[in-house]
C-alpha cells in the first residue's frame, strides 16, 4: 500500500534521512520511534506530500485513501461536532452543505439538490451519521455535544472530534501522531480496542508503550538517519535492539582492533624503502573497509543529583470528614485520607469516580465544602496540574521560568535540567508563550524538579511527553526523597514508580499496600490498562440471583411477594458484600501499615550497622529503642492482619 524507496532528505544543513525504504502493507500495524529531532514528523510530511525527499520517491497504491491526525492544533470552524465527524471528504462534506440548505428552504436549485442527494448516497452518507454518533459516543462526547460548534470546545476535545471523523472516514492507512494525548483512559481503552479490529493498515507514533505492545506487528525506529524494522511489539523491540546492539559493539571491536593491527605494521614500517609499498597497502585496505559504526551507549536520562526538598513529618496530609459535591453531584461523603512520608501511591478508579478531585483536595485548589485538611510538619505542596498553562508565566522565556523559584538552582543546574527534558541551545530562550503542548508539559516538569516540594501531587504528568522525556521523569522520581500521589494512564510509568495502589470508586477508598503488579493479582484483572479504569465489580463478581422460592404446598409465588423476595434478596447481597468490603479494607489497611512498619524496620537495622551510630551513645540507644517498638507493633499488627484475613474467607452476613 505504502512504499517508500531510497529516499533521502536534509534540512538546514543536517541529514535526517539517507537512503531509506519503508514498506507497509495493508493490515498492517507499524509503530514508528526515535527521540526528538529523529525525523519522524519529517517523515509524515513526506508520506504526506508535504514536504520533497531530496532523493528517491514515496509511492502509494493506486486509489488508497489516507487519513492524519497531527498530534494537536487540528483547525475547527463553525461546523457542529457531529458535522465535524462526518466530513469525511470535501465532496460528500459539499453534498452534505447543499441537502442541508434544502431542507431549510435555503436552496431552490432542484437540479444541484438531487445531484448532492445522489452523491450523498453513492459516497454513503446515510451510514455516516450512525456511524459517527457510535464513534463520538465512544470517545466520550455526550449527545448534547453533538450539535455544539467544535470551536467552542477545548482543544483537546476538537481534536478528539477530528480522530472520529478519521475513524468514520476509515482511510486504508491510518498516520497518528500521539493519538493518546488527548484521550481519558476510558476513552483510551475504547478507542484501542476499535484499532484492534481496524480493518485498514496503521502506521502511528506513540509515547504509550502499552498502547505499542497492544497494537502493533513491528516497530520502525528512526536511529543516525535509517530506518531499522523490528518484529513485534515495543516489548519485542526493546529486547531485539539490546541482542542487535550486543552484535554491533562485537563486530566494531573486532573491526577496531584490525584497524589497530594495520595502522600499526603501517607506522612501523612505511619510513621503510623495502616495506613502504606494504604499508601503503594496509593504510589502502583500511580506506576500503565499509566502517562499523558504535552502537549508540545507553543513554541514561538524569546523569546529576536533583535539589531535594526539606524533610517532612511521618503523616504528611491528612482529610477528616469531608464532603464535597459540584452542584448537585456529590462526589464525597465524609471522605478520611491520611498520606504518610515518602509514600509513592497512584490514583486508579473509573472517570468520574472522583481521582482528579482528591488531588485538587489535597492540593488545596478546591476549597473544603466540610470537614478539615491538615497538612503536617514542615509539608510543602506542590501541584502539577493537567493545566500546564497555570503553572506557568507566559512572559519569560524557558531559561526565565526555570531560574524563575523561591529556590532558584544555579544557571548551570537549570541548563542542564532543561537539556534532559530537551530544551538544548537556544531553546532555552524560547518565549513561554510559543512552546507547544509537550514543551510546556516538560517545562512544567522541571519546575517542579528543580525546587521540589516535598508532597508532590502529579494528574497526568506523561501526557505530551515523549519516551526519552518520560525516562527522565522516572529518573528523577526515582531520586525524589519527598511524598508522592499522582494519577497516569502510562502502565510502564505506574509500575516504575508506584509503591502502593489507591482505587477510588463513587466515593469510596481501597488502599493496596503494594506495587502495581500487587494491586493486578489482588484484584484479579485480566489486563493491566483496564485495571486503571475497572469499578467496584472487579474484584469480586456478584453472586447470581438465586431462583425464586416456592410456597410451602408447592404453588408458584404471586408477583407481588415474588417482587418482596427478590428484594429482600438483593438486600441480603448488599449487606453481604458490604461486609465484605470492608473485611477487604480492613486486611488493605493492614497490610499497607506492615509494609511501612517494615520499611523502617529495614532504614533503622541499616542505621545501627553504619559505625557512625556510635560516636555518639545516645544515638546508637535511641535507635534501639525504636526498633524495639517497631518490632513490637510488628507482631501485633501482623496478628491482627492473620485475623482480618481469616475473616475475609468467611461468608459476611
Amino acid at each position: 500500500m505504502l512504499t517508500v524507496s531510497q529516499v533521502s532528505k536534509s534540512f538546514s544543513g543536517r541529514v535526517l534521512f539517507e537512503d531509506v525504504s519503508l514498506q507497509v502493507n495493508r493490515g498492517d500495524r507499524v509503530g514508528l520511534v526515535g527521540p526528538n529531532g529523529a525525523g519522524k514528523s519529517t517523515l509524515f510530511s513526506l508520506l504526506l506530500g508535504e514536504a520533497s525527499p531530496d532523493e528517491g520517491r514515496v509511492a502509494f497504491e493506486r486509489n488508497a485513501t489516507i487519513g492524519y491526525l497531527p498530534q494537536e492544533s487540528a483547525p475547527a470552524g463553525a461546523e457542529t461536532v457531529l458535522e465535524l465527524a462526518t466530513g469525511t471528504s470535501p465532496k460528500l462534506a459539499a453534498a452534505q452543505q447543499v441537502i442541508k440548505r434544502h431542507e431549510k428552504g435555503l436552496h431552490e436549485d432542484e437540479d444541484a439538490y438531487h445531484e448532492a442527494l445522489r452523491v450523498f448516497d453513492e459516497l454513503g452518507g446515510w451510514q455516516l451519521e450512525p456511524r459517527a454518533k457510535r464513534i463520538l459516543s465512544g470517545l466520550a462526547f455526550r449527545e448534547t455535544d453533538f450539535d455544539r460548534e467544535a470551536r467552542t470546545m477545548s482543544g483537546g476535545w476538537i481534536m478528539r472530534a477530528h480522530l472520529a471523523r478519521l475513524l468514520v472516514m476509515e482511510p486504508d492507512l491510518l498516520l497518528l501522531d500521539e493519538p493518546t494525548n488527548h484521550l481519558d483512559l476510558e476513552s483510551l481503552g475504547w478507542f484501542q480496542e476499535y484499532l484492534i479490529g481496524y480493518p485498514g493498515a496503521i502506521l502511528m507514533i506513540s509515547h504509550d508503550r502499552e498502547f505499542l505492545n497492544q497494537l502493533v506487528g513491528s516497530i520502525v525506529e528512526i536511529s543516525h538517519a535509517k530506518l531499522h524494522r523490528y518484529k513485534g511489539n515495543w516489548d519485542a523491540y526493546i529486547s531485539q535492539k539490546a541482542a542487535r546492539a550486543e552484535q554491533q559493539l562485537s563486530a566494531y571491536k573486532n573491526q577496531q582492533r584490525e584497524i589497530a593491527a594495520l595502522q600499526e605494521f603501517a607506522d612501523r614500517f612505511r619510513a621503510k624503502a623495502s616495506k613502504a609499498s606494504q604499508a601503503q597497502s594496509k593504510l589502502k585496505q583500511i580506506e576500503r573497509m565499509e566502517k562499523i559504526e558504535a552502537p549508540e551507549a545507553a543513554l541514561k536520562s538524569i546523569k546529576f543529583k536533583f535539589p531535594q526538598p526539606q524533610r517532612s513529618g511521618s503523616r504528611v496530609i491528612a482529610l477528616k470528614n469531608i464532603d464535597f459535591s459540584y452542584g448537585d453531584l456529590t462526589v464525597y461523603r465524609g471522605l478520611n485520607f491520611e498520606a504518610e512520608r515518602n509514600q509513592r501511591t497512584v490514583l486508579v478508579g473509573p472517570n468520574g469516580a472522583g481521582k482528579s478531585t482528591l488531588l485538587k483536595l489535597l492540593s488545596g485548589a478546591l476549597p473544603i465544602q466540610n470537614g478539615t485538611r491538615e497538612l503536617g510538619h514542615n509539608v510543602r505542596v506542590g501541584y502539577f496540574s493537567q493545566h500546564r498553562d497555570e503553572m506557568l508565566n507566559m512572559r519569560q522565556t524557558v531559561l526565565e521560568s526555570a531560574l524563575d523559584s523561591p529556590n532558584p538552582s544555579s544557571e548551570q543546574t537549570c541548563r542542564t535540567v532543561l537539556g534532559s527534558f530537551l530544551f538544548r541551545g537556544d531553546d532555552v530562550f524560547k518565549p513561554v508563550a510559543v512552546l507547544s503542548g509537550g514543551e510546556k508539559s516538560r517545562l512544567a516538569i522541571v519546575k517542579l524538579l528543580l525546587d521540589p516540594p516535598n508532597l508532590l501531587l502529579m494528574d497526568e504528568p506523561t501526557t505530551h511527553l515523549d519516551i526519552g522525556s518520560i525516562d527522565a521523569l522516572i529518573g528523577a522520581l526515582e531520586q525524589f526523597e519527598g511524598t508522592l500521589i499522582f494519577i497516569s494512564h502510562d502502565v510502564h510509568f505506574i509500575r516504575a514508580i508506584a509503591k502502593s495502589v489507591l482505587h477510588i470508586s463513587a466515593g469510596e477508598l481501597m488502599p493496596y499496600a503494594g506495587d502495581y503488579q500487587y494491586y493486578l493479582d489482588k484484584t484479579r484483572a485480566t489486563s493491566a490498562r483496564a485495571a486503571l479504569t475497572a469499578g467496584e465489580g472487579l474484584k469480586n463478581a456478584q453472586p447470581a440471583a438465586a431462583p425464586a422460592t416456592p410456597r410451602a404446598n408447592g404453588a408458584p409465588l404471586g408477583m407481588r411477594e415474588l417482587k418482596q423476595q427478590r428484594r429482600a434478596e438483593a438486600e441480603l447481597r448488599k449487606a453481604s458484600a458490604k461486609g465484605q468490603r470492608e473485611k477487604e479494607q480492613r486486611v488493605s489497611t493492614l497490610e499497607m501499615q506492615i509494609v511501612t512498619l517494615e520499611g523502617r524496620q529495614k532504614e533503622l537495622t541499616a542505621a545501627l550497622e553504619d559505625p557512625a551510630a556510635y560516636e555518639s551513645g545516645g544515638k546508637a540507644m535511641e535507635l534501639n529503642r525504636e526498633l524495639a517498638a517497631i518490632s513490637s507493633d510488628l507482631q501485633r499488627i501482623t496478628a491482627l492482619w492473620e485475623a482480618a484475613a481469616a475473616a475475609v474467607e468467611e461468608p459476611s452476613v
